[in-house]
């Protein structure tokens, strides 16, 4: 694998472990990070023999969200958005390519798994999560709009309307347990053990048979978007652009 800067990708023969690799922001979300995980998942398709991809994140929490100083930075250069757009469908890229990747992805969640990090972690197909994890959905509060990646719908159709509405008007946090009670987590064990817990996943999916894995993931795709008449999430990049421009702008009038 290539050199990263914000990720630290290692191959063990089917498995391939991608871990967030910036601690000392919280592993945030940004365009470094959002390109060299579009490398990564594009290579997949070059690589017949990996099965299950783990998606973690290092030091004391999985993602804390998107990378807010690089925002102000791409309002600061370019007050028109454009770079913020670039962004945001770089995230629906990402996004995309995690859900519909042939390999198996999991999420090793541990610490906070805020915003941008939640996106991430729920377009995985099997998430298992360490019992520090604590979850939040923090856009209204920092003046944006729930359009990131394509998030809110995917957390919808995992969770529930009724719950996540509630989650995203109020910004609580919810803690690994109440993950578990709304499929936002598949499992939850102590931190110790989340190796373990993802290791009991692993075991028996490199041994099924690659062609089966894929038309599996295929399948459950498409009876996943069979009722979705338009995605509408295309709208995300112009949704989250249009906030944030417009909240910069009002600022530099005050």
């Amino acid at each position: 694998m290539d050199e990263f800067k914000a990720l630290r990708v290692i191959q063990e023969g089917p498995v391939l472990r991608v871990e967030l690799n910036s601690p000392e922001t919280g592993n945030a979300v940004s365009g470094t990070l959002l390109d060299e995980l579009l490398t990564v998942l594009s290579t997949l398709q070059d690589d017949p023999g990996i099965r299950v991809l783990i998606l973690s994140g290092a030091g004391d929490d999985f993602c804390l969200g998107g990378d807010r100083a690089e925002f102000a930075e791409f309002l600061a250069a370019d007050p028109t958005g454009a770079s913020l757009r670039t962004l945001g469908k770089k995230a629906r890229r990402v996004c995309d390519a995690l859900a519909t990747a042939d390999v198996v992805t999991i999420a090793r969640l541990h610490g906070g798994v805020i915003g941008a990090g939640l996106a991430l972690a729920v377009f995985c197909d099997l998430r298992a999560g360490a019992d520090d994890c604590r979850f939040r959905m923090p856009e209204l509060a920092l003046g944006m709009p729930p359009a990131w990646g394509g998030a809110l719908p995917r957390l919808m159709q995992e969770a529930g309307a009724a719950k996540v509405r509630e989650l995203l008007l109020t910004g609580n946090n919810f803690d690994a347990a109440t993950a578990v009670e709304l499929s936002v987590l598949h499992k939850v064990v102590p931190v110790e053990e989340l190796d373990d817990a993802v290791q009991q996943w692993v075991r028996p999916m490199v041994r099924r048979s690659p062609a089966a894995l894929r038309t599996a993931k295929v399948m459950l795709n498409a009876y996943g978007g069979a009722n979705r008449l338009a995605d509408t999430t295309l709208l995300d990049a112009e949704l989250m652009t249009s906030a944030l421009t417009a909240a910069a702008a009002a600022s530099r009038h005050r």
